[in-house]
């Protein structure tokens, strides 16, 4: 069963307790500070705990991945592979959704806002922690816990760092508590590289090797794995994460970055590789099922790597998604809320109908008629509720199907227990999975002049797709086929070269729109800062 969440006054929040808990025990903060961090569960529950509650979250802006109008968005959005149509007076919000799709945005975008204050407010609590951690440990250099929560803790910390380079790339890398604004420099995006790749080096010789999907004492902590995800997807983008100047789009990929391993400098290529073996080690493969790595009952995946834990009535995370997605009439037959938004693009279709229809757009979205628990047809009004995938544009309003255009997101199982109107749920969120690990070794073999052919084939058995040769080309189609809507599609088109061509109802974009700007309340509050180019 999920770990209860504990309380812990001194943090106001709510935090991930360890097993020896209970909610009667002493509050922390009537304790000493010398004797708050005097034993593992308190350095944990002062130092560590609470950091963890800040990647889910309950309202937009906020978390990783679950809520609207944050760093999800950002990059689910601005791909090719779902857009958030105007449908009448639905939706179109001074044009947020829109601008968006068709990479028109300006540093005073909501969402860019929201998603660096929401980066840098955790750095800052990291920086809080390790400082604090750090002053104990200089008092007792021998005490192994602190050393292995700060180790944790800085790479949590060079996870948040990860999301700032792929989506801001120029920016202040800060790493104490006591750093005055005045003090605060920019980095280029090639050093903001360098710092994530060592930070997160350094700190796994002391990371654990525990199941971070798995409900227990790390039941969604930073574990080795986890580390070694990060790291893969460092070494895969290494070229575009340390070109300083990606407008001339020659940052393609081309394994020259070194990286070490093992005590062994190699390239990029190889690394990503390497990394990819070294998740395999900790015991992960494919789950037989597709579908059950996002079921309501999801926990101990032995594909999912890294996710969100999610209970409707112990954890606050919530999971919007698949509320925004629904018809309002479809949600309703299942007792739950619908924003009828989201929905596929035709160039998703598309990839997902070439040589036939791939087994997975049946199994991650709704298209056609929909059926509610009993098994009947939806009705909407006096009609049967019918999404229509192909009718899908920008701009619905006034078709007749303005409400009913586009494939609709279903990738994760209704929760009949959901609360909030489907947004609190059972099923955990899935930010990292074992399947992503083959296609980023795949990819790199490709890129390094090798077959992945039976790694392509593995993936595709599991859902009982037809064989394809590992070409670069199928590599990219297949990453759309498999991670749809789970984050990556940005970075996966920036990485091949294609982020910025024409897409369903957008033309080609700048090249320097393959980084997000520097938004304008930041640079009109730190004179320090620059914008990045051309915004």
């Amino acid at each position: 069963m999920k770990k209860k969440f504990l309380y812990s006054f001194i943090a106001g929040a709510v935090i991930l307790g360890l097993n020896a808990c209970s909610l009667d025990e002493k509050p922390i903060d009537q304790l000493p500070e010398d004797e708050a961090y005097k034993s593992q569960q308190l350095i944990y529950l002062n130092a560590v705990a609470g950091l963890y509650t800040e990647i889910g979250a309950d309202g937009g802006g906020s978390g990783l991945a679950g809520t609207d109008r944050g760093l999800n968005d950002l990059n689910l959005f601005t791909a090719d592979e779902a857009v958030l149509p105007t449908r009448g007076a639905d939706w179109y919000d001074g044009g947020l959704w829109v601008n968006l799709y068709q990479h028109q945005w300006t540093s005073t975008n909501d969402l860019v806002k929201g998603s660096w204050d929401y980066l840098y407010r955790v750095v800052g609590k990291c920086n809080q922690s390790i400082d604090k951690m750090q002053f104990y440990l200089d008092q007792d250099s021998e005490n192994v816990y602190l050393k292995e929560y700060i180790a944790e803790v800085r790479a949590f910390r060079a996870m948040y760092y990860y999301y700032l380079l792929d989506n801001f790339a120029r920016v202040p890398i800060v790493t104490s508590s006591s750093t005055e604004i005045s003090e605060v420099k920019q980095a280029e995006r090639s050093e903001v590289f360098n710092f994530v790749k060592t930070e997160l080096q350094e700190a796994l010789p002391l990371l654990k090797s525990a199941k971070s999907a798995v409900p227990g004492e790390y039941y969604g902590r930073m574990t080795k794995s986890v580390a070694y995800f990060l790291l893969a997807k460092l070494a895969l983008n290494a070229q575009v994460y340390s070109d300083d100047n990606w407008e001339d789009n020659n940052g393609v990929p081309n394994g020259s970055t070194s990286f070490s391993v093992d005590g062994s400098d190699i390239g990029a290529w190889k690394a990503t590789i390497k990394y990819c073996d070294l998740i395999k080690e900790e015991g992960y493969t494919l789950n037989p099922s597709y579908s059950a790595n996002f079921a309501v009952k999801n926990e101990g995946s032995v594909e999912n790597i890294f996710v969100i834990p999610m209970d409707p009535t112990l954890y606050k995370a919530r999971n919007m998604y698949c509320v925004r997605t629904r018809h309002y009439a479809h949600a309703k037959a299942w007792g739950q809320d619908g924003w009828n938004g989201a929905s596929a693009t035709t160039d998703l279709l598309k990839v997902f109908r070439e040589g036939g229809e791939d087994p997975r757009l049946n199994i991650c979205f709704f298209t056609g008629k929909v059926q509610g628990p009993d098994g009947s047809d939806i009705m909407d009004g006096d009609v049967v509720l019918e999404y229509k995938p192909d009718a899908i544009k920008i701009n619905t309003s006034n078709e007749a199907t303005e409400k009913t255009a586009g494939a609709r997101w279903k990738k994760y199982e209704f929760d009949p227990n959901a609360q909030a109107g489907g947004q609190l749920v059972s099923n955990d969120y899935v930010l990292y999975r074992y399947a992503d690990v083959l296609l980023m070794k795949a990819e790199a073999m490709v890129r390094d002049g090798q077959n992945a052919d039976a790694l392509l084939k593995e993936v595709r058995d599991r859902v009982s797709a037809s064989e394809r040769p590992a070409t670069l080309e199928n590599i990219l189609k297949e990453r759309m086929l498999e991670l749809s809507w789970e984050g990556f599609r940005r970075q996966d088109l920036i990485r091949f070269g294609q982020f910025n061509k024409a897409a369903m109802d957008r033309s080609p974009s700048e090249p320097y729109r393959k980084v997000f700007p520097i938004p304008f309340a930041v640079l009109d509050n730190n004179k320090n800062l620059t914008q990045n180019p051309k915004y």
